[in-house]
């Protein structure tokens, strides 16, 4: 089973390179594309929901002494997120346009963006975690920039500025999360640091760890477009290949929520409650603000990017109710908004296509 958990992000990482290197873009990437759904759904199935925890996990030691291993695992939480990648991965390669130049480099990116989020859902240490979703935010800043349309340039240039500050304070704070414990139990790895936090509540107490959960909710809250942070979104869903929009809002930006769950909430609790007041005041901005913007857009393409920021608002009320039901109704308009607004994006793409407007922006359809 653990090879199925691996497929999901080998699959489209291998196809990308064989397309790279002169196989038939789109018909390896559907195939890339089925391989990751089929082994997606296959972990989703087989994952035990009696038995609380990490499964199917495997790890390969690579330092010793930082504790530093490549090692993947899914609980309930990623293999639901899993299988959504999958779904969304083959949908943007099933519906991806013709291209007038480098069909290869285009599946290659697609393929790439959803391996990123993939290895990212799956990474149970704190590198990889990191490391793949930057490995995805890559191909998405080329596609804007080379296949998008509008103001594409001027698109590409925002999200790339605003997600790299976003990953800079979140490799801060994930580096200040590593020399938190003592040197002896310093970890990257998931698992122990939650081991830690549950039986040494106390290492992750006190004043130092409220300003390592700040920088961890700025960081990730960049990355999901929490207010006042929220400008690139609606601009680079406007403007990105069809492909790209769907896997950025209905998948990768799910990795900051992710985070939060997986490793900010659950390690220090403390510091979660002290900064919630601000938490409640931001992602009020998402549901107001934002939702007033969103009402008063008169092009599609703008009016589902502001939506889709404005519905990561109910998304943070979940996480700041810090209750189970909050978390789970989290975890589940996290699915929901997935492929809902992956599904939109897709329709939205083919009115365009339909009314023959793609990157003039008339107002009309898209």
């Amino acid at each position: 089973m653990n090879l199925f958990v691996h497929l999901t992000y080998l699959a489209p990482v291998v196809a990308a390179i064989a397309i790279l290197f002169g196989q038939p873009a789109r018909k390896t990437a559907v195939i890339a594309a089925v391989i990751a759904l089929f082994s997606a759904l296959i972990v989703f199935i087989a994952y035990d929901r009696t038995q609380a925890g990490y499964q199917f996990a495997s790890a390969l030691p690579l330092v010793a002494g930082w504790d530093l291993k490549f090692f993947v695992g899914v609980d309930g939480l990623s293999a639901t997120l899993l299988l959504l990648t999958a779904i969304v991965e083959l949908a943007a390669v099933w519906l991806a346009p013709k291209v007038d130049y480098g069909e290869n480099k285009y599946y290659a990116c697609i393929l790439l963006i959803a391996a990123g989020a993939a290895g990212a859902f799956a990474s149970l240490d704190l590198f990889f975690f990191y490391a793949f979703h930057e490995l995805a935010l890559i191909p998405t800043f080329l596609m804007i920039g080379i296949w998008g349309s509008g103001n594409r340039q001027s698109a590409a240039w925002k999200i790339t500025i605003y997600l790299s500050i976003g990953s800079i304070i979140l490799l801060v704070g994930l580096i200040g999360l590593y020399l938190l414990p003592p040197p002896l139990q310093r970890t990257f790895d998931i698992v122990k640091l939650q081991h830690l936090a549950s039986t040494s509540p106390g290492v992750f107490s006190g004043s130092g760890t409220k300003s390592i959960y700040i920088l961890l909710l700025i960081g990730f809250g960049i990355l999901i477009s929490l207010f006042p942070f929220h400008t690139w979104a609606p601009q680079a869903y406007a403007s990105a290949p069809v492909p790209v929009a769907m896997l950025h809002a209905g998948v990768l930006k799910k990795f900051g929520l992710y985070g939060l769950l997986r490793v900010a909430l659950p390690l220090m609790p403390e510091a979660a409650r002290h900064w919630a007041p601000l938490l409640l005041v931001l992602l009020a901005g998402n549901i107001l603000y934002v939702g007033l913007a969103t009402i008063s857009q008169k092009q599609l393409d703008l009016t589902l990017g502001y939506s889709s920021v404005m519905h990561m608002g109910y998304v943070f009320l979940g996480i700041a109710s810090f209750n189970v039901i909050g978390l789970n109704g989290a975890a589940l308009l996290m699915l929901a908004h997935g492929l809902s607004i992956a599904a939109l994006f897709a329709m939205c793409g083919e009115i365009r296509k339909q009314t023959g407007h793609a990157g003039k922006r008339h107002g009309v359809g898209c």
